[in-house]
């Protein structure tokens, strides 16, 4: 088939478009042109490039037309952030696809009540990004069970893999933390450690989004999950990062109003978003219907990204 992929030099794309071309399909890449895949790949050569600013597009309302233009059997969409742009993506779709693949994210449940969490869980999102991409779930749903729009959600956690700073033991992203922990220093939780993460590498998100396609028959109109089927600890993570340095993690616990006031703003805030969710989804779903499960566990998926880190010297070893 002929695919259509929005985003596609991001975290996903990186592994998605590759997998597509090695699966015999002509490859349309959309993007802004303004960066390389995180990983190189020889199937990028068998790669029609598009590039688009669709931030533009949207606000002109010509974006729709120009995927439209394309001709894709199939487009997958990794960077629809708000309702708008998804009305206006869909209703030009509409009728023109064999399937829509929109990219979501986990945190449209908001915080976990009833772990795991299952994709059918009522949806409470407490910032604008998750409540924007709830709102986009809801819409492609209802278009989908109305108008018999083709579309499929994918629901990613936290994305790592080489080539990016994974969310780290303290709930941010700053490497930092990875260097406390790899020089057997001190390091503060928020609380008592306990809050969740949940990471997904890059690949296995890329992998769900083609078993999506491979069985549409059950996967149209559905929302799935992707990520690893376990999720760690802060506690937890910060203990198993310490000891791939050959370490013993030196932890201590502070109360959120203290802990916060020992960090930036910026990645105070980041760590607010993640504990407040504490993420703990279900993979049962995938499973089930699509014959899908991850690769990688969350140790392993982060691992790679913190050797990437520490390769290039972003960590000194």
């Amino acid at each position: 088939m002929r695919v259509v992929v929005i985003g596609a030099s991001g975290h996903i794309g990186t592994y998605l478009v590759p997998r597509l071309v090695e699966a015999g399909h002509d490859v349309v890449a959309v993007s802004r042109g303004k960066r390389e895949p995180y990983s190189p790949h020889g199937a990028w050569q068998r790669v029609t490039t598009v590039t688009a600013d669709r931030d533009a597009e949207d606000a002109d309302g010509t974006f729709g037309r120009r995927i439209v233009e394309l001709e894709g059997d199939v487009v997958i969409d990794l960077i629809c952030f708000q309702e708008d742009s998804a009305r206006h993506i869909a209703e030009a779709l509409h009728g023109r696809v064999r399937q829509f693949l929109h990219c979501g994210t986990i945190w449209t449940h908001g915080p976990s009540a009833q772990v795991p969490t299952t994709e059918d869980r009522p949806k409470r999102p407490l910032g604008e990004y998750g409540k924007q991409k709830a709102a986009i779930e809801a819409y492609l749903l209802e278009r989908a069970h109305r108008d018999g729009f083709p579309v499929t959600i994918i629901h990613p956690g936290h994305i790592t893999g080489p080539g990016w700073v994974p969310v780290n033991p303290a709930g941010n992203v700053n490497p930092a933390v990875f260097q406390t922990l790899a020089d057997g220093e001190e390091l503060a939780l928020p609380n008592f450690g306990m809050e969740t993460v949940q990471h997904v590498h890059a690949d296995d998100v890329a992998r769900i989004f083609m078993d999506a396609m491979a069985n549409p028959s059950v996967a149209v109109g559905e929302s799935f999950h992707s990520v690893a089927t376990s999720a760690l600890s802060l506690r937890g993570y910060a203990e198993a990062v310490a000891g791939w340095f050959g370490r013993e993690a030196r932890l201590t616990y502070l109360p959120w109003e203290q802990w916060q006031a020992t960090v930036s703003e910026f990645d105070a805030q980041i760590t607010l978003d993640h504990i407040s969710y504490s993420p703990h989804c279900s993979m049962e779903k995938a499973e089930r219907l699509l014959g899908h499960r991850p690769r990688y566990t969350p140790l392993e998926a982060i691992s790679e990204a913190v050797n990437w880190l520490a390769r290039t010297g972003v960590i000194s070893t």
